[in-house]
Parts: C-alpha cells; sequence; structure tokens
C-alpha cells in the first residue's frame, strides 16, 4: 500500500511540475498590454494578426487615465504599456518608485493649444484663461509650448517639468487652470483656450492640423512609447512587438489616417 501510495505521489508531482511547465510556456506567448483608447488601441489592434502570425497571443486592455496602466504593469497585471512618453514615465517612475522601462517609440501626438474663442494666438486677450494638464510632465510640456510660440518665458534652468512658477515673462498676463488631460477637451466652452494631447484631441474630434492654433512639430521629444517591466526589455515577444509596431504597415496607417494628429517615430 505504501508502494503504491509513493508511485501515485510521485505521478501527482511529475504532472503537476509539466502543468506548471506548460503554464509558464504559454504566457511566454502572450503579451497583455495596457493602452489609451485612441491612437494606441487602434495601433495594438492593427497588428494582432501579425502577432498571431508569430505565436503570440495579444490582450488588449484598455484604460482612460495616466495613473493606473503604470501600476498594473508594475504589479504584474500587465505585460507591456503603451499610452504616454519617456519624460512621463521617468518622472512617474521615480515619484512612485516602480521598475519600468522604454523599448521604443511608436509615434508622437503633438500637443496643441486650442479654442472655440480664437482662430489665432495673436487674437488671445489679456487675462485670458489657458487650461493645462496637471501631471508634472505634460504640464511643463504645454508650457513649453506656449514658450515656444511666445506666449510666455520659462526660467532657463526649469526644464521639463516647468510650472507656473518658473515663468519669468508673462505679457498678456495668462491665467492657468490645470485639469486631467483627458477632461481638457470638456472644458473648452469654459476657458479661452486649452492645451491638449494629441490622443484626446482626436477622441474629441479634433483635427490637430486644422483646429490647434499652435501645435508640436515632428522634431518633438515625446514619442509615445512601449514600457515593460526592467530585466524583461530582451524577451523575444517583446521584440517581436516592437517589429511589428515599427513596420511600415503601422507607418502607412499613421499617415492615412490621422491627419496630422499622429506622426510616426520610427
Amino acid at each position: 500500500m505504501k508502494r503504491l501510495a509513493l508511485i501515485f505521489l510521485t505521478a501527482l508531482l511529475v504532472l503537476t511540475s509539466l502543468v506548471g511547465c506548460g503554464n509558464n510556456e504559454s504566457r511566454d506567448n502572450i503579451i497583455k498590454i495596457g493602452v489609451s483608447p485612441r491612437p494606441h488601441r487602434e495601433l495594438v489592434e492593427l497588428i494582432v494578426d501579425d502577432l498571431k502570425e508569430e505565436g503570440i497571443e495579444l490582450e488588449i486592455i484598455e484604460f482612460d487615465d495616466y495613473v493606473k496602466p503604470n501600476l498594473a504593469l508594475a504589479e504584474k497585471e500587465l505585460d507591456a504599456n503603451f499610452f504616454q512618453h519617456e519624460p512621463y514615465m521617468n518622472n512617474f517612475k521615480e515619484e512612485n518608485n516602480i521598475d519600468i522601462i522604454s523599448i521604443g517609440g511608436v509615434h508622437i501626438e503633438p500637443m496643441g493649444l486650442y479654442s472655440v474663442k480664437y482662430e489665432n494666438i495673436s487674437e488671445l486677450e489679456d487675462n485670458s484663461e489657458i487650461a493645462i494638464p496637471n501631471d508634472p510632465t505634460n504640464g511643463g510640456r504645454a508650457l513649453l509650448l506656449l514658450e515656444k510660440y511666445g506666449l510666455i518665458k520659462l526660467d532657463p534652468d526649469a526644464g521639463i517639468l516647468a510650472t507656473e512658477n518658473d515663468i519669468v515673462e508673462n505679457p498678456k498676463n495668462l491665467k492657468f487652470t490645470a485639469l486631467e488631460a483627458a477632461y481638457l477637451p470638456r472644458v473648452l466652452n469654459e476657458v479661452d483656450a486649452a492645451v491638449i494631447n494629441g490622443n484626446y484631441a482626436l477622441e474629441a474630434s479634433l483635427v490637430p492640423t486644422e483646429d490647434a492654433l499652435i501645435l508640436e512639430d515632428k522634431d518633438s521629444p515625446y514619442a509615445n512609447i512601449i514600457a515593460v517591466r526592467t530585466g524583461e526589455e530582451k524577451e523575444e515577444k517583446f521584440i517581436k512587438l516592437m517589429e511589428a509596431l515599427q513596420s511600415d504597415k503601422v507607418r502607412k496607417f499613421i499617415e492615412e489616417n490621422y491627419e496630422g494628429g499622429v506622426i510616426p517615430a520610427f
């Protein structure tokens, strides 16, 4: 009886081991990726079948904020995410003590200044209220855009995390209101103008090249990236993911579908 019990236990352990190996192997062929709705989800959906031919399955999880995707990645609820630029990621990982890394850029979403009240920045009146993103990197990015077009001047030492406190010249005495980036298109009727990220402009049916008073150009350093956990960046599935996202197929799709509101970064 003891011999039979021992044989049974051994067989059970072997079976459990095999099942465990099988699960690990299957996870190696799955990428659970967190994305923003547009254009990120659209670009990832474009390559689902391409990766399937490579034996990789994409599970797409949509987020509508800039916080949860990084936390979910760090906590291993995701394998990768695609929603942010590298300056934002670097600031977020430092503030939240997480270890994630970029494996490459896919596109740029030019940030622009939009208004339903004005058609040209020269029309902006004194004391106009400008809404900007409330996270440090996109808030600083918005102020740098306004500086580039001569609306304000920033302290040269402020860098990409410039805030209102770094404004050293403000000829029109512009007033700034910081709000959640996703909310900015909804307040266009309530403020004089708003600096809006490209993806949220697209979701609001704004055409950046036509509707923006001013717009970042292709030299913007804020390319949207794929992020993974540090130490996993050389895994074959992620290498194939980047190859698919940086393909001619994706480039052509971007150039034909976003009217300059999204620009290839590869």
